[in-house]
């Protein structure tokens, strides 16, 4: 009984160490998948109770963050988008490749442009632009660009080919360069060339 109740103490102690420092980052990335905070709360909640359950399972000195984004997004993806509504369809095609970023690196060379826009301009246009992405593009967007995610972490923790990740990032990029070309030229980040 004794054995049981050490094993337990330790078990709560390795957990509380390895997994609890990433529950501001899990609940932001839940935040933008949901978009709703009594559902963010949930999933969160729901990703710790289950990594809890299953910690033995978790091979110690590995990356505990991802192994917990990988719980919290199987349980979005099977529980949360199911009850959502059916996936929207995107012809993104039409979209020019890296127009936005392009002019933000001519503007500030030898920078990611990427991570500098949304270093720099992270506020409500930025996020309802994010949110609006259709699931599939909105998750490997937030991991990749918000979370900082490697390709092949992104391709872990959701499950997917390393090419499926590539291009749902690229399609992503695509499309909120589109939803925020005008919100860039606006607030003064980059100029219009057509004005």
């Amino acid at each position: 009984m004794a054995n049981n109740r050490s094993e337990e103490l330790e078990k709560r102690k390795s957990f509380e160490s390895e997994a609890l420092p990433h529950m501001d980052a899990l609940y932001r990335t839940a935040l933008r998948m949901t978009k709703n905070e009594n559902d963010a709360e949930d999933l969160v909640q729901e990703t710790f109770a289950k990594a809890y359950r299953f910690w033995d399972k978790f091979e110690k000195g590995t990356n505990a963050r991802a192994w917990l984004f990988k719980i919290m997004t199987n349980i979005f993806i099977n529980e949360y988008r199911s009850k959502s509504r059916a996936p929207v369809s995107v012809n993104v095609d039409d979209i020019d490749d890296n127009f936005l970023y392009g002019q933000l690196a001519a503007t500030t060379p030898g920078e990611d442009p990427e991570r500098q826009f949304f270093a720099k301009i992270f506020d409500d246009d930025v996020k309802k632009a994010i949110e609006e992405l259709p699931d599939d593009f909105r998750m490997v967007v937030i991991l990749s660009f918000l979370e900082g995610f490697s390709y092949q972490e992104i391709a872990e923790i959701c499950d997917l080919q390393l090419g499926t990740v590539k291009s749902r990032l690229h399609r992503g990029r695509k499309l909120l360069q589109r939803k925020l070309f005008d919100y860039a030229v606006k607030n003064g980040y980059i100029k219009d060339l057509a004005q």
